[in-house]
């Protein structure tokens, strides 16, 4: 018993000696940047001990996070890390969502709810997926929903060819895209209101989607005119006038002193 008890205590002894490897010491953070087609923010942070780690891992953000616009939170965009320059990881646009809670609020009883999946491709040779869901105050027909589906689906084609991916996205982020769709709806029945749900990226386009962000213009001071100074020209002083001379006094003739006999 006393050669197990010695024993057991040398094996405690050489396992409390052996370090630990802390992996948190060697990991670093990488700052996750979004793309150019929104300014390239800077959107959040990730730690990882080798940079490779970090190519393909996604974020998600409001656009109220971006903008800062308040009535903009129920939307949230998805980015992909692409690849990793230093510490800066740059992404790129995946596609988008609504928050459940905001759905969960349009979505009431005694109202028709469609929803369409549609599959486009953009100016720029992007192709996109969009689903876009339509409420309508009462109840609708089934042929009715099969028609305004047949809309959405024409009316979102023809976007695709003339618009480009970037220019899609500034339209679903600030509204007008859906109100089109509502719009060309009302050749089948008056539509309350369409929302674009969710988009996703299927393949990449051509080329790298532009800036929809408005660009902060930093205006440079002025350079302050430098203020002139007036140049004082001299007074010119009336010259001296010269003294006048005294008027010339007679000449004191000599008196001549008679000559002694």
């Amino acid at each position: 018993m006393a050669g197990a008890s010695v024993a057991s205590k040398k094996a405690k002894a050489a396992g409390g000696g052996r370090k630990v490897r802390d992996k948190w010491k060697a990991k670093e953070w990488y700052t996750i940047h979004a793309p150019r087609m929104f300014n390239e923010a800077e959107i959040g942070e990730t730690p990882s001990a080798d940079p490779e780690y970090v190519i393909g891992r996604t974020v998600e953000v409001t656009v109220q996070d971006l903008t800062g616009d308040f009535s903009k939170m129920h939307i949230k965009l998805k980015f992909k890390v692409s690849s990793v320059d230093g510490h800066d990881a740059k992404t790129e646009f995946t596609g988008h969502d609504l928050t459940s809670d905001y759905v969960r609020r349009l979505t009431r009883r005694k109202k028709t709810k469609t929803d369409h999946v549609v599959d486009i491709v953009t100016k720029d040779g992007f192709s996109y997926r969009i689903k876009t869901m339509a409420i309508a105050d009462k109840r609708i027909q089934s042929s009715q929903e099969d028609a305004m589906r047949r809309v959405i689906a024409e009316t979102l084609v023809a976007m695709g060819k003339e618009q480009t991916l970037s220019q899609m996205v500034k339209a679903i982020v600030s509204g007008d895209l859906a109100k089109d769709l509502a719009r060309a709806c009302r050749v089948v029945i008056p539509i309350k209101r369409i929302e674009i749900r969710k988009s996703e990226v299927m393949a990449a386009g051509e080329s790298e989607p532009e800036s929809i962000m408005p660009e902060v213009e930093v205006e440079e001071p002025a350079e302050e005119e430098a203020a002139e100074t007036p140049v004082e020209e001299p007074v010119e002083t009336p010259a001296d006038e010269p003294a006048e001379t005294p008027a010339d006094e007679p000449a004191e003739t000599p008196v001549e002193e008679p000559a002694q006999e």
